[in-house]
């Protein structure tokens, strides 16, 4: 055994477990508002943490230094003040924008809260079911893409299909598959305002916030808390000129069948996009911190709760080759891989 290579994954171990902490502690300070109370103010005394903040002097002492530790926050000794650089504050102080990491930290209670009820389904098969992800985890889902979806999704990623814009301006339909919460329904609401917008979801909890999200926004998105074999049943559905599924394709329980009857809710013409994430075909590829944050997405919710339903398992990682032979299979004559640059997401349009 070499001691040396025992001693460097020593460190890893240390390194990963610290990193765990820092993002709980990340976490409690974007839900409490401390990263928000430090934006722009400069070095600071934990005394003016403190009244900013208006939290408890003790508690917000120990998160400061943690934050000092794992170098989130930088500490002036002499001084003893702390500062939020503004390249941090960017990610972590900038609510409801494109580029806020909140979310990202948002899911981590959530996913780790199931980790034992994963770990029995090792041994027992099966999964966690979606609905156990409560509150918390819906709210945590929603502040995971809605900057995004609200600030990239008409005004750059639809951009790339100017014939569905075209047609969504003159007043077309559009269907979001999975919609959640409710963010890219009510974009493309507002963003093409003579559409008609409709999102599905079979979670009763998401549709209730997508229809107070779309009541927020003040638009015309209507919700129905069905799945598409729902939708298909319902004889006063017409096809949609365009359906949207965002970072779901992978969670459903048998993808397969749900692609082809998103397939027959399409127009002969229209489009349909598939947002992905971002992960490479070959596991040797996708030895990188991206692809282990979509990994343990996928271990921790992704997979596990199309398994607890019966459901094949698909996971977060398919990967671009394995994604467009799926949307082929499944009847689609043509399918594209967009070029609509993102860290994180793979962008697919496929066509009767």
């Amino acid at each position: 055994m070499d001691k040396e290579k025992v001693k460097a994954f020593s460190e890893r171990v240390f390194a990963d477990m610290s990193a765990s902490l820092a993002s709980g502690m990340v976490h409690v300070g974007i839900k409490t508002g401390l990263f928000r109370a430090m934006e722009g103010q400069g070095a600071m005394s934990c005394e003016q943490v403190v009244e900013r903040s208006g939290l408890q002097a003790r508690y917000v002492e120990e998160w400061l230094k943690g934050m000092v530790a794992s170098e989130y926050l930088q500490y002036n000794p002499a001084q003893q003040t702390y500062l939020l650089p503004d390249e941090h504050a960017f990610m972590l102080a900038s609510d409801d924008t494109d580029h806020f990491a909140g979310g990202l930290y948002a899911m981590i209670p959530v996913l780790l809260a199931g980790a034992p009820q994963v770990a029995e389904a090792f041994k027992t098969g099966g999964g966690v079911p979606f609905g156990n992800i409560g509150e918390e985890g819906i709210l945590a889902l929603d502040l995971l893409n809605r900057g995004a979806y609200q600030h990239r999704f008409v005004s750059y990623w639809m951009q790339s299909m100017p014939a569905v814009v075209e047609r969504l301006e003159a007043g077309g339909r559009a269907l979001d598959v999975g919609c959640g919460s409710g963010h890219v329904s009510t974009a493309l609401a507002t963003g093409f305002p003579r559409a008609q917008v409709l999102g599905i979801d079979p979670d009763a909890a998401s549709i209730e916030q997508a229809r107070k999200t779309a009541a927020a926004a003040q638009c015309g998105a209507e919700f129905l808390p069905v799945t598409t074999t729902g939708l298909l049943s319902d004889a006063s559905i017409e096809p949609f000129d365009f359906i949207s599924a965002c970072d779901c394709v992978h969670d459903f329980p048998d993808p397969l069948a749900t692609l082809r009857e998103i397939r027959q809710l399409l127009t002969e013409d229209g489009t349909f996009l598939v947002i992905e994430p971002k992960v490479a075909d070959r596991l040797e590829d996708n030895v990188n911190s991206v692809s282990t944050m979509f990994y343990g997405f996928s271990l921790f919710h992704c997979m596990t709760q199309s398994l607890a339903v019966d459901g094949c398992g698909m996971g977060a990682c398919a990967g671009p080759e394995q994604t467009q032979a799926l949307l082929k299979e499944a009847g689609f004559g043509s399918v594209e891989l967009l070029p609509i640059k993102s860290q994180v997401n793979l962008f697919y349009a496929a066509r009767r």
